[in-house]
């Protein structure tokens, strides 16, 4: 069976601003806008880094790449940098440990240390943020409080913190021994003290104010002002103090992006941003609501003070036929047919190679492809089968997320339409052609979202380009911690005796382990 890609994804375009035009009070909210790239020649669409006019090849040995693409972000008032990461390569198809397809691809592989390329970034932007996936299997969390704390220390406060438990098999055994990754469960119950240990060092072992570097009095450091933390749980001992000192913004944005059942209540329980990648505003504006809902009634937080970020690629042009041949030659010209399968079973853990091309996906026994494929059904419901072929074909541009093509207009128009439904507080714009695709974004989309009341026109104090803005000021205005949020009170604010504060720790510990 052949599918007409474009026809099926520009005909639910204009199904959905259809809904759009129904809808008699449009939202309006400065819609949060991160670029979402990875230390790698491919991130969601699959061998594209072979276009001419692609320069994401040059990732790994160009500091004026990332240079370059930091002022280009912020010129166009971008929010943050997000830099996903894996820890291993996609090796399940045609496995076991078959990196082949993805090192020929170049399909998230090789891949280097996003936390190299903030300080480039940083030394050449006041507002820009940055966004940070790191995997609590990678280190144990005292270096990684001493790795965070750098890196927000170096930037002024505008780093935050994507917290994964990881989902690849070949990360796992590099990093634990040679196992296999534990269950779903045991995995989060120990992301939940690690971020637990996080908090304590972050927050509760420097009091506010105590790093001086007083010349006069000579205290660098007031030890009365430092305290041990004495973490002993049931994954780690961490005695403490943290070894840096605090940040104007005192702890990282805290991010998240799983989508399990746990993954959804340690986002409830910890993140200021929420990422996820839905196919449909509805399905998306279902995990929002639920998220809310845990983060309500579960763990009495503000819900407002957590921001819900979409996964989405554009493919942008002067006419609707324009944007619609641009999507075609990516995927007959340059797009990688063997990555992308590598690609998609590395996400759901099942070789694909097992299926025949023209098998309907959905019927099959396992698991995590039919969920995975039920993600495709539910956004393009007009496509009969969902094969193997099918679901390839789809993912080879845009990967796991949506992709919207058309003309500014009619791209605007549709994540318009993504807010009014779901409520969605920001997207995570991934690319095809870098750094062209960001270039259109700026130059051609957002002056339309701003037009439609849903881009602002400027960062905050930005008449003083020399003054920092922290990320937590960006989403929030202020930056502090929410104090509805259960670390909140491990704070040790700068008016506060040791004794005061180690007669109310308990307490504040007490939210921490709900």
């Amino acid at each position: 069976m052949t599918i007409d890609h474009t026809a099926k994804r520009s005909s639910e375009l204009e199904v959905g601003n259809a809904k759009r035009a129904q809808l008699t009070s449009p939202k309006r909210k400065n819609l949060i806008v991160n670029a979402f790239i990875m230390g790698s020649a491919g991130n969601q669409s699959v061998g594209i880094w072979k276009h001419p006019q692609d320069k994401s090849a040059e990732l790994y040995q160009s500091p004026e790449y990332w240079i370059n693409l930091a002022k280009l972000l912020e010129r166009g008032k971008f929010n943050a940098v997000f830099l996903a990461d894996v820890l291993g390569p996609y090796d399940v198809y045609k496995g076991p440990a078959n990196v082949g397809p993805v090192a020929k691809a170049g399909s998230q592989w090789p891949i280097s240390d996003p936390s190299y390329f903030i300080p480039l970034m940083a030394a050449v932007t006041t507002k820009l943020a940055f966004g940070m996936t790191i995997s609590t299997i990678s280190e144990q969390p005292y270096h990684l409080a001493r790795r965070l704390g750098t890196l927000d220390l170096l930037t002024n406060g505008r780093v935050g913190w994507n917290i994964v438990t990881s989902y690849l098999d070949s990360a796992s055994r590099n990093l634990l021994d040679g196992k296999n990754l534990p269950p779903n469960e045991e995995r989060y119950a120990r992301a939940g003290e690690y971020v637990d240990v996080i908090y304590k060092l972050f927050l509760s072992s420097w009091r506010d104010e105590s790093f001086k570097a007083d010349k006069k009095t000579g205290v660098f450091t007031d030890p009365e002002g430092l305290r041990h933390i004495n973490h002993v749980g049931k994954y780690f001992n961490v005695p403490g103090p943290a070894i840096t000192h605090p940040s104007q913004q005192k702890l990282p944005v805290i991010i998240q992006a799983g989508t399990s059942a746990k993954g959804k209540d340690l986002s409830a329980k910890n993140a200021e941003v929420v990422f996820l990648a839905s196919l449909t505003p509805e399905a998306l504006g279902a995990s929002i609501k639920e998220i809310k809902q845990i983060a309500t009634t579960k763990y009495h937080r503000n819900p407002s003070k957590i921001k819900f970020i979409g996964l989405v690629t554009v493919i942008l042009g002067d006419t609707h036929e324009e944007a619609e041949n641009k999507y075609n030659e990516y995927k007959a010209n340059y797009s990688d047919e063997e990555g992308a399968k590598a690609m998609f079973s590395g996400w759901t853990g099942v070789d694909i190679d097992k299926f025949e091309d023209d098998e309907v996906l959905s019927n099959v026994d396992h698991i995590a492809i039919a969920s995975a494929v039920k993600k495709w059904q539910t956004a393009y419901p007009r496509v009969e089968k969902w094969t193997k072929r099918a679901i390839i074909d789809e993912i080879k541009v845009g990967g796991s997320g949506p992709v919207l093509i058309g003309t500014p207009q009619e791209v605007a128009s549709e994540i318009q339409n993504w807010v009014d439904i779901s409520d969605i507080d920001g997207f995570n714009f991934a690319y095809t052609v870098l750094p062209q695709s960001f270039e259109e974004i700026i130059d051609k989309l957002l002056p339309e979202l701003e037009k439609l009341g849903l881009f602002w026109h400027d960062y905050p104090n930005a008449s003083d380009s020399s003054k920092y803005l922290t990320f937590r000021e960006q989403l929030f205005g202020e930056p502090s911690l929410d104090k509805t949020h259960p670390a909140s009170d491990l704070r040790w604010k700068a008016d506060e005796t040791r004794e005061a504060y180690e007669a109310r720790i308990g307490e504040a510990l007490k939210k921490l382990v709900l």
